[in-house]
C-alpha cells in the first residue's frame, strides 16, 4: 500500500549485487508511475527513466528542455511506487560541472538508484540521430567526476553515457567511443552507457575493453538492431533498456482508439482490448487500502 517496501538505500544496494551477478538485468522504461507497478508486476529487474519519455510526456521534443526539477519529480514519484531500483536519464547532467553535482544529491533525494550523465554538447538530441556534437573529452571527464565528488551515497550508480560513436563513421567512431568509455571509467563512472552501436561486435568490442558494466539500448527506430536479452548478454552486456517502448506502444493504442472513436461514434467495440477495472484496482493495491480505510474509520456514534 502506498509506496515501496524497500528504502531508496536498500534498492541502491540490491542494484549493485545485481549488476556484479550472472544474469543481464532488463529494464523498461516507464512513463509514469502506474507503468512502473506494472514492470514490477511483470518480473522485471529494474526500471528506467527516460529522459525523451519525460519530454514527449510534456508534448516537447527531447532537446534538452526539460529541467532538473521536471527530471528528479517525475523520477521521484515513479521510484516511490515500486520495489525495483530505478536508473534515470539525467541528460548532460544540467549545466556545468557543480551543476553536475548537485544534480546527483538531487537525483539521490529522488530516491532513484542511479543515473547517466551523458557526453553532449547543449542543447543536447536524441542519441539515435546524426548530427550530435559531443564535448570535449577533459569535459566529459570533469562531468563524471564532478557527480562522483557529489555522491553522498556510495551504493548510488554514477552511469557515463558516450555519444562519441554516432561523430565518426566506421572504426574511428568506435576506436573513440571505447577509449572515452576507458577515461570515463577511470575518472570513477561506475557503469558505461555506449550509445548508438551498431551491431553485437560492437557491444561486444566495448564489453571486453572495460572493468565496469556496460548498457545496451534497445530504442526502436534508432542506429542498432533489436537484439534480444540472451544476444546482449553474450556479448558481454550487462543492463538493457528499453526506454521508449511502453510509450510507443501505449500512445499507439490511444491514437487507433480516437481514430475509431471518431468514426464509429463509440468505444464499445475498444473495450476487448482495454485493462480491466479489476485489473487496474489489483495494480494499485485497492483492496489494501480499503482495508486500512475501514480499520481506521471504526467510530460509531
Amino acid at each position: 500500500m502506498l509506496y515501496s517496501h524497500l528504502t531508496p538505500a536498500a534498492k541502491r544496494r540490491a542494484f549493485r549485487e545485481a549488476l556484479a551477478g550472472p544474469e543481464i538485468l532488463r529494464l523498461p522504461g516507464a512513463f509514469n508511475p502506474l507503468s512502473a507497478k506494472l514492470i514490477q508486476d511483470k518480473g522485471f529487474d529494474g526500471v528506467y527513466v527516460s529522459g525523451a519519455v519525460l519530454s514527449a510526456d510534456l508534448g516537447l521534443p527531447d532537446i534538452g528542455l526539460t529541467t532538473l526539477t521536471e527530471v528528479a519529480g517525475r523520477s521521484g514519484q515513479i521510484a516511490r511506487v515500486t520495489d525495483l531500483p530505478v536508473l534515470a536519464d539525467a541528460d548532460t547532467g544540467f549545466g556545468e560541472p557543480m551543476n553536475v553535482a548537485r544534480t546527483v544529491q538531487t537525483m539521490e533525494d529522488a530516491g532513484v538508484a542511479g543515473i547517466h550523465i551523458e557526453d553532449q554538447v547543449n542543447p543536447k538530441r536524441c542519441g539515435h540521430l546524426d548530427g550530435k556534437e559531443v564535448v570535449g573529452l577533459g569535459d566529459a571527464v570533469r562531468r563524471i567526476r564532478a557527480a562522483v565528488d557529489g555522491r553522498r551515497d556510495p551504493d548510488f550508480l554514477i552511469m557515463a553515457r558516450t555519444d562519441v560513436r554516432g561523430t565518426e563513421p566506421g572504426d574511428r567512431g568506435l576506436k573513440l567511443a571505447i577509449d572515452r568509455a576507458k577515461a570515463l571509467a577511470d575518472a570513477g563512472a561506475d557503469a558505461i552507457f555506449p550509445e548508438a552501436m551498431k551491431d553485437l561486435s560492437e557491444f561486444e568490442a566495448v564489453a571486453s575493453a572495460l572493468d565496469v558494466p556496460v548498457l545496451a539500448n534497445m530504442t526502436e527506430f534508432g542506429k542498432s538492431e533489436l537484439f534480444t536479452a540472451k544476444q546482449l548478454h553474450d556479448a558481454g552486456a550487462q543492463l538493457v533498456i528499453y526506454p521508449v517502448t511502453l510509450l510507443r506502444i501505449a500512445m499507439g493504442a490511444a491514437e487507433r482508439a480516437l481514430d475509431h472513436i471518431s468514426a464509429s461514434g463509440t468505444q464499445d467495440a475498444l473495450v476487448p482490448e482495454m485493462q480491466t477495472r479489476a485489473r487496474l484496482y489489483e495494480l494499485t493495491d485497492y483492496a489494501a487500502y480499503n482495508h486500512f480505510d475501514s480499520n481506521v474509520f471504526t467510530y460509531k456514534p
